[in-house]
């Protein structure tokens, strides 16, 4: 029987995952090529031979989506599957409809053939859409199941942009290991606040090999998911966590729906900032589709340093990079920080930016007036640097889960937001935690 021809779509992500567990050594199929999209600079590389396996000894190439159509016609492609996140459904249909007037077949793959089951307990943590609020309730499970007693490994989704067979298997234990990984601002933003808890932290590319050293480290394994992509190993307890300020995209987001039908736990998460009827309209989408789910109910509040020195001045927030871009937020907690002490303007950076920052506002249209926090690579790190020193603001406030003062210079006066998951009322994270796996003995 001739091998059907497979192109994956993706973004380093859940499409290398889809192929390790599915394809790498499926003698019924033949991955003739990956496309790369959401995150620049992926595309014009390979998927090293190291990972790819046997049946792939020169590795396989990886495009820009942009050739998708080219592509099929090119590589003869029997079928496509998409395999990345945080898109509406409309977009995904869309993709779909290119992929049958190609000719080839269009696949979505679940759960029965990509998930990895530990040996460990899992908990895993997933949202309806990016900038919801998900690593902030990863912090609150890691905090609780502490201190119920149990050593807690994170394995946080991919974002493997670098070289991928160096990157197979990483593991961060402090701030040394980030710099020898030589990992991205949006690397730094998910594994610092972990690591300032002592807790390390795995990811890299192949889940399996991943999982099985963790699992060496830990009681309870903790799933630190990406963007809004389903879990890449099967939670013994999961929550979900929904942003009432985008209600309604936790149905008409992918795969944000199937984590919400799937959730043991929803958290409504920003209640203090989000509209009332955005409340209810969540509420009511929970009831829609998992009407068994536990729902907690909870705030991002924000934190600020000398908060007093927000008030009257010109102010260029910069906020997390994905929630801005392919999360679609117009904003976020540095806005609300400044709007909250009293900052007398906000800077639009636009006119004042450089480089792949022009390219990234061209990109996303929707985004406000703020600085996302994009650093993938030298030259963007230094392009977000000269966007800080060319725009005119007194000061700067910082609202990602980072000191990016670490890793860039920031010319001007700057403040740190934070911010934490607090929940409102019970059950508590921690409550459910306990009632689940007990303390340890």
């Amino acid at each position: 029987m001739p091998k059907t021809r497979v192109l994956i779509m993706g973004a380093a992500g859940r499409d290398f995952h889809n192929f390790n567990r599915y394809y790498r050594d499926n003698e019924a199929y033949e991955v003739v090529a990956f496309t790369a999209t959401q995150i620049p600079d992926i595309e014009g590389r390979t998927y090293p031979p190291e990972l790819a396996g046997r049946l792939y000894p020169n590795g396989i190439p990886i495009y820009d989506e942009a050739d998708l159509t080219a592509l099929i016609a090119q590589y003869d492609v029997d079928e496509v599957v998409f395999a990345y996140s945080d898109v509406s459904h409309e977009y995904v249909m869309h993709k779909a409809s290119q992929v049958l007037a190609a000719g080839a077949d269009y696949r979505l793959m679940g759960l029965k053939h990509t998930v990895l089951k530990s040996t460990k307990p899992v908990v895993g943590v997933g949202a309806v859409r990016t900038g919801s609020g998900k690593s902030q309730t990863t912090r609150a499970v890691s905090d609780a199941l502490r201190r119920l007693g149990y050593k807690v490994a994170v394995v946080r989704h991919p974002m493997p942009y670098g070289d991928l067979a160096r990157q197979r298997v990483q593991r961060f234990a402090d701030y040394a290991d980030l710099d020898k990984h030589d990992v991205t601002i949006e690397e730094r933003e998910e594994y610092e606040p972990h690591l300032d808890r002592g807790v390390v932290v795995f990811a890299g590319v192949d889940y399996e090999a991943i999982l099985r050293e963790a699992e060496q480290e830990a009681d309870i394994i903790l799933w630190d998911g990406g963007n809004n992509d389903l879990p890449f190993f099967q939670p013994d307890l999961y929550f979900v966590v929904v942003d009432p300020h985008r209600a309604g995209h936790e149905l008409t987001y992918h795969p944000g729906e199937a984590n919400l039908r799937m959730a043991d736990v929803v958290v409504i998460n920003k209640v203090d900032t989000a509209p009332p009827d955005g409340v209810r309209k969540v509420r009511e989408s929970i009831r829609q589709v998992n009407p068994d789910a536990i729902v907690i109910e909870a705030a991002s509040p924000t934190f600020v340093e000398d908060a007093e020195a927000i008030h009257g001045k010109r102010v260029l927030v910069i906020e997390d990079g994905p929630t801005l871009t392919h999360g679609e937020m117009a904003y976020g907690a540095g806005v609300v920080a400044a709007q909250r002490f009293g900052a007398s303007e906000l800077v639009d950076p636009r006119p004042y930016a450089v480089g792949s920052i022009v390219e990234t506002f061209e990109k996303y249209p929707t985004t406000g007036t703020l600085l996302p926090a994009m650093g993938y690579g030298a030259k963007q790190r230094a392009d977000l640097e000269a966007t800080i020193r060319n725009t005119p603001a007194d000061l700067v406030l910082v609202a990602t889960p980072i000191d990016l003062s670490r890793v860039i210079t920031i010319d001007k006066p700057f403040r740190r937001v934070r911010y934490e998951l607090q929940e409102l009322g019970n059950p508590t994270v921690a409550e459910l935690l306990e009632a689940k796996f007990g303390r340890k003995s």
